[in-house]
């Protein structure tokens, strides 16, 4: 059969009207620095490692709280009078019923909400005024049969969305909680006491046997990857249900040999997420999950460090870095950002999280940025939720964020070859973000060879992300999605056939030129046989006042039409002229040849 060969080149021309497989190498970064005896002598005994102040030390926690007293105590008392909500069996089984996440998940999130602000309040005013509510919504919580949301509890043997009082099940927001509440308990046991001791009591049972002894007795959570093998996904959830394990073993534990072996069991399963993320820092999921995967990594890291008197630091090694510099490097401008696969469009990250962590690995660039996000909104609030940890922490760090200079250059380009992204920009307000990858990434859109391109920080061309989370999001009937599919992301369909779901449909040869500002990937087999195509070569060459898509491609056989999408939004696309597409988003105009 006879070979078809073509070129087509897309010239974009802009006019201003108004001025390969997951690669997982054997690091085991954390393991290198220590055995689980080694590490018994580098934890700190009686909880020393802690730095805040306790409840009765008041002078401390108006030092502490850096004018943020008042805010805290008036967000309490908004809980004074507070229902505690009930989460009901239908709403749990609501999940099954008709794929909703939200029936179950707002009421169990309000009340935790209400123990975070009553907490807060109470160590900002130490009268005792919070404790009562405070002593109601965690008498509630332990009352739960789970704090597992909905949607994760197919983890148990009976995979049903209703929780089964025989086995408990860890996931993210069962540990989020536990670490709350085990704050909660560092902080207030003695006050609880004098209530009554059963509340304490009840408490530290419920920590321990549905997280500590949970934890430390299985490896079956999908998340711990303690038995990895090639093809298994290890992503945020790991970093994150392991920092809270982490803090709740060290706010609760008096035993050394069961601390050291929870502890070093974290540290044995956050190896395995280093190892599954490229050395070039990128993260798969996108920036908006950067904060609860290399973010919660960096919690992780600290809180070891500090728990083990500054012996166990990662901050000097370079994958460590990169993983960092990611969230700086995907900034677009005006809160856009990267959003490839189910990453949200817009939100660059915490400012004060991507300053500690730029401090301790010494990197100018997150710094800067870091800077940069802080000044352009003052609306930042130190208030994180239910993670306590990391309203502490902004609370130490906010002075220091208050001096920083607004001062960030977004870099030229930044090329992340293990991962195929590349994002290019120029002087003229261009930013082209594109992919080369392979169809099974975290949060995987059948999207390889696709790109994204902003002017002057608006976004022209695009990519639709996710919508809400269903049941159908993470299940077989993922792909049925139109968000999901290729035919919805700027890549071609090639004789009627779209791209497909597998690890084997991926890019090849993704390269990028930085002298020539051009991306160049392969998409050709990340169509299944059925396109014929022998190869489909894209690239994207980024010039002074023009982007410039060229597709070479070869197929076996042509027995339909190709057609290239372009997804873009905004106020319209005029057609009107012949050869000529008009884009016009808010303020700005592109033509298209």
């Amino acid at each position: 059969m006879k070979t078809q060969k073509s070129t087509l080149i897309y010239l974009v021309l802009f006019i201003f009207l108004f001025q390969p497989l997951q690669a997982y190498t054997e690091r085991n970064l954390l393991q290198q620095c220590t055995g689980v005896e080694q590490l018994k002598s580098y934890l700190f005994p009686d909880k020393q490692w802690i730095t805040y102040p306790p409840y009765t030390d008041r002078q401390g926690w108006e030092t502490f709280m850096q004018g943020e007293k008042d805010n805290f105590i008036t967000a309490g008392e908004k809980y004074l009078a507070y229902e505690w909500k009930v989460v009901k069996a239908t709403d749990y089984m609501e999940f099954e019923r008709s794929g909703s996440r939200r029936v179950m998940e707002e009421p169990f999130s309000s009340n935790n909400t209400a123990i975070t602000s009553l907490l807060l309040a109470e160590l900002a005013e130490g009268k005792g005024r919070f404790t009562g509510q405070l002593i109601n919504g965690v008498f509630h919580t332990c009352e739960m049969t789970s704090w597992a949301l909905s949607a994760h509890l197919s983890a148990q043997q009976s995979r049903r969305s209703l929780p089964d009082y025989k086995e408990h099940i860890m996931d993210l927001t069962a540990g989020d909680l536990a670490s709350l509440l085990a704050w909660t308990y560092y902080f207030m046991h003695e006050e609880f006491d004098k209530v009554n001791p059963v509340i304490s009591e009840r408490l530290k049972k419920e920590l321990n046997e549905r997280i500590l002894d949970t934890y430390l007795d299985t490896d079956r959570f999908w998340w711990q990857a303690v038995h990895y093998k090639p093809g298994m996904l290890v992503n945020n959830w790991n970093p994150w249900c392991n920092f809270n394990v982490l803090q709740c073993a060290l706010l609760l534990e008096d035993d050394l040999d069961k601390l050291a072996a929870i502890v070093y069991k974290t540290m044995v399963s956050v190896d395995k997420f280093i190892n599954y993320n490229h050395s070039d820092g990128a993260c798969g999921e996108g920036p908006s999950y950067w904060g609860h995967a290399a973010g919660k990594m960096y919690d992780y890291l600290e809180l070891l460090y500090e728990a083990t008197g500054k012996q166990i630091s990662l901050f000097g090694h370079p994958v460590i870095k990169n993983m960092g510099e990611y969230i700086a490097r995907s900034y677009v401008g005006k809160g856009w950002v990267v959003n490839f696969a189910d990453a949200s469009a817009k939100g660059g990250g915490d400012p004060r999280l991507i300053y500690r962590y730029g401090t301790a690995v010494n990197s100018r660039l997150m710094e800067a940025y870091a800077g940069h996000l802080y000044h352009k909104n003052n609306d930042w609030t130190i208030f994180e939720g239910r993670d306590v940890y990391r309203t502490f922490r902004n609370l130490v760090c906010e002075s220091e964020m208050k001096k920083l200079p607004d001062s960030f250059t977004p870099p030229a380009y930044s090329w992340f070859p293990e991962t195929e992204f590349c994002y290019m920009t120029n002087k003229a307000g261009f930013f082209i973000a594109a992919k080369g990858g392979y169809n099974n990434e975290s949060h995987n859109h059948n999207d390889v060879g696709t790109f994204s391109f902003y002017l002057n920080d608006t976004p022209i061309f695009i990519d639709a992300g996710v919508g809400i989370y269903t049941r159908q999001t993470f299940s077989n009937e993922r792909y049925s999605i139109w968000t999901m599919q290729s035919n919805y992301h700027n890549i071609p369909v090639i004789n009627g056939v779209a791209q497909c779901f597998g690890s084997q449909y991926k890019a090849t040869g993704s390269r990028f030129e930085a002298g020539k500002m051009k991306f160049t990937t392969d998409i050709s087999t990340a169509y299944p046989g059925a396109a014929k195509v022998n190869q489909w070569i894209r690239s994207y060459t980024l010039q002074k006042n023009a982007l410039i898509i060229r597709d070479v491609f070869e197929l076996e056989e042509a027995y339909s039409s190709n057609q290239v999408h372009f997804l873009t939004w905004g106020e319209g696309v005029d057609i009107s002229s012949p050869g000529k597409v008009l884009i016009k988003v808010e303020e700005q105009q592109a033509v298209f040849l």
